[in-house]
């Protein structure tokens, strides 16, 4: 379906009234104009921005929602949609005049609106955390919130070039995958083609052009083909509909991007859709059309056998046609095309008993099952990415030993399979066969492929499964156990830490038992004394913190006075290298930013709360600093003898063998001290080592520079 640019005819409440009673005949349409009036009266005074009346964008969205045959409820709701935000009523109004079911609607789109209309990075990717919610509640929430997209999608022309590419740009990622995720195709190419005419306007344009000379030109070649395969079809005597499409506009581009292929390289521009009465009728006209023409290998696919995640139906095949030219058919039967294109709307649309349930029943699991794996995560940015993850997955089926088929995400290994099946076969799995041989768990499992999953009472999951694992179900349940187990430990080593610092200090259990220990709690903001062992097993809090707050006040008094001495006693040890111009007895630190060192150009920084901290003088950390700056002191240093300072080197090398102790075995000849070594290796076969060494000045760090430079297989070197 392509978009094109054009100012619908605002809709009239008769017009809207007329579309309800075609499919709804029982409607209370008394109701529906009291919505409409309502609507129109809390609005009179408002104007779109391109000077239309407001009145008009909630009839749009009406319309659109009565157009997929919504019920008369959703659509008042639709009419209502934006009343509580942007106007004086409040919910209990809405509450009050049109039910609770109306109200429930209104509040959920009032919430997400509200969300909309903050700025940020994380509010937008909250805002996709309360609609996935809300739609799990009821899943006419977010159909009401697709049409509203739409119509603003329609009307995106008159936002400035940032708000549009904004908008559409979030439309691509979210709404269209979410569209398609549950079914509604038509919407999903509507979403698509409308963010890509904004995202890329020039790209748009040359394709749109590009697809209405082609479909000039093959007008007549489509028609030809359509007409040989209806006669032959009425040959058999099979009763079906056949006709021919375009393909729409981004899933063009989508394919020249995705095969690195030029627009006149894209040979399934136009396609044919073939609609039959049967399933055994789509595939014998599968048949037909093989036997009249060659078919392309490797693109026939059997989605009717093997539905979509979305539980889209229908039988793809790719032929050489006549004249040699490439034609794609689609054979589905009625209701899977009623599927195709509406999704969980077609419960609305296709009014047939049992089949329709069980279908819905499939969608509001994926829904509820998705929201409920990503309480979890806390940040809302992790569930926008997850959930992307979700709604726009490629796919591979793979067949349990009992002959199931199982659809997961393209590059899903056996852990993914095994949480698939359920929590507690992946928590306990500890290998895999794939069509009878033991494969490794981070094999990537391939279509087709029988899996077999082993498991041991006895074993957990590991924290390496995260580096492999692809389906959101598979990580977060990880994540889950992991973090679980965190807590458990923690929980056992703080109780063993504070056991020991309360027996040093003579200050007996039984405290922990007294009304002393919930102040204690209360001072750190804990809810129980198992919050408070898990914070000390963390390190988040000090046994020796929780010790002092249960001494008597004397005693805590004469404590905090001899840890303060020992901590400023420390404090003059660890810096006595460094002067400080002017000031004596200073607390002061040194720059984990930039590790100076005797020998280089510094500055000092008094930092409020916290003394001085001593920089390089070109480090990153301080270029929005200027010298005039009344906090930047001058600093020297006078290094006493055989002391030494911590210092971080960055060298990349060749990743090959020996090259760690060559490097090893440079810096040892130069008498530096390795306190600390990271090493990173990446696919490109190179190697990254941060070395943190003890060196005494800058001139050591200099000598031991230039040797590791001239070292064979050292690509670069960095301080």
């Amino acid at each position: 379906m392509a978009i094109t640019k054009n100012h619908e005819k605002m809709p009239t409440v008769e017009e809207l009234k007329e579309k309800i009673l075609i499919y709804e005949p029982d409607a209370d349409v008394s109701l529906l104009r009291k919505a409409y009036y309502f609507s129109h009266e809390a609005h009179c005074s408002q104007r779109r921005i391109e000077g239309s009346p407001y009145i008009g964008h909630p009839l749009a969205v009406a319309s659109t929602l009565a157009d997929m045959h919504m019920d008369h409820k959703a659509i008042i709701a639709g009419l209502l949609h934006d009343t509580v935000e942007d106007t004086e009523t409040r919910i209990d109004d809405i509450r009050d005049i049109f039910g609770e079911e109306v109200a429930f609607l209104v509040e959920g789109l009032t919430k997400l609106s509200k969300m909309e209309s903050r700025s940020g990075k994380e509010t937008q990717a909250e805002n996709f955390r309360k609609m996935f919610l809300a739609m799990a509640e009821d899943i006419r929430v977010i159909i009401i919130k697709f049409a509203d997209r739409l119509h603003n999608m329609k009307t995106l022309e008159y936002l400035s070039s940032a708000k549009q590419k904004r908008i559409a740009k979030e439309t691509l990622d979210i709404y269209a995958p979410l569209a398609n995720r549950l079914g509604i195709g038509w919407l999903k190419s509507a979403f698509e083609d409308l963010g890509f005419r904004y995202m890329l306007p020039d790209v748009y344009k040359d394709i749109e052009a590009k697809v209405a000379k082609k479909k000039e030109e093959l007008e007549e070649y489509m028609d030809e083909v359509a007409a040989i395969v209806k006669k032959k079809i009425k040959k058999e005597h099979i009763r079906a509909s056949v006709k021919w499409r375009v393909k729409h506009y981004y899933g063009i581009y989508q394919k020249m991007v995705a095969q690195r292929i030029l627009f006149d390289q894209v040979h399934d521009v136009l396609g044919i859709r073939i609609i039959a009465e049967s399933k055994s009728n789509c595939y014998a006209i599968l048949g037909i059309i093989h036997s009249l023409w060659t078919p392309i290998p490797g693109q026939f696919k059997d989605y009717i056998a093997m539905p979509k995640s979305n539980l889209y139906q229908s039988l793809h095949t790719t032929v050489i046609g006549p004249r040699g030219s490439r034609v794609e058919f689609q054979i589905r039967t009625e209701e899977m095309n009623m599927v195709a294109e509406e999704g969980i709307a077609s419960h609305w649309v296709y009014k047939e008993k049992g089949k329709i349930k069980e279908r819905d029943t499939k969608y509001i699991a994926w829904l509820r099952e998705l929201v409920q794996s990503q309480q979890t995560l806390s940040d809302a940015s992790d569930f926008v990415e997850e959930i992307k993850g979700e709604v726009t997955p490629e796919v591979v089926y793979v067949i349990t030993p009992q002959g199931d088929i199982r659809e997961l995400k393209k590059g899903s290994t056996p852990v993914d399979f095994a949480y698939a099946i359920h929590s507690e076969v992946g928590h306990h799995c500890v290998g895999a066969k794939a069509n009878g041989r033991i494969v490794p768990l981070r094999y990537e499992l391939k279509n087709g492929d029988t899996v077999e999953i082993i498991t041991s009472v006895s074993h957990g999951p590991s924290k390496d499964w995260l580096n492999f694992a692809v389906t959101s179900r598979a990580r977060n349940r990880i994540k889950q156990w992991i973090k679980k187990e965190e807590r458990k430990q923690s929980m056992a080593l703080g109780a063993r830490l504070l056991e020991t610092e309360l027996k040093k200090n003579d200050i007996p259990l039984s405290k922990l038992k007294q009304k002393s220990i919930k102040k204690v709690l209360e001072s750190f903001s804990l809810g129980s004394l198992e919050d408070l062992h898990v914070s000390i097993g963390f390190g988040k809090v000090s046994p020796h913190q929780v010790a002092n707050r249960l001494m008597p006040p004397k005693e805590r008094d004469i404590e905090e006075d001899i840890a303060g001495r020992t901590k400023a006693v420390k404090e003059r040890k660890e810096f006595k290298g460094i002067n400080i111009k002017g000031i004596d007895n200073i607390l002061y630190t040194v720059g984990k930013c930039c590790y100076p060192v005797p020998g280089d150009d510094l500055i000092g920084f008094v930092t409020r709360g916290k003394g001085v901290t001593i920089h390089r003088k070109n480090c990153p950390n301080l270029k929005r600093i200027t010298m005039h700056d009344d906090r930047v002191i001058d600093v020297d240093w006078t290094p006493s003898e055989n002391e030494t300072t911590s210092v971080k080197l960055l060298v990349e090398t060749v990743d090959k063998p020996g090259i760690l102790a060559n490097l090893s075995a440079l810096i040892s000849a130069e008498e530096i001290n390795i306190s600390h070594l990271e090493v990173n290796t990446s696919p490109d076969k190179k190697a990254n080592f941060t070395f943190t060494l003890q060196v005494k000045d800058r001139d050591q760090l200099s000598k031991l520079s230039s040797k590791i430079s001239g070292s064979s297989g050292v690509l670069h070197i960095k301080r």
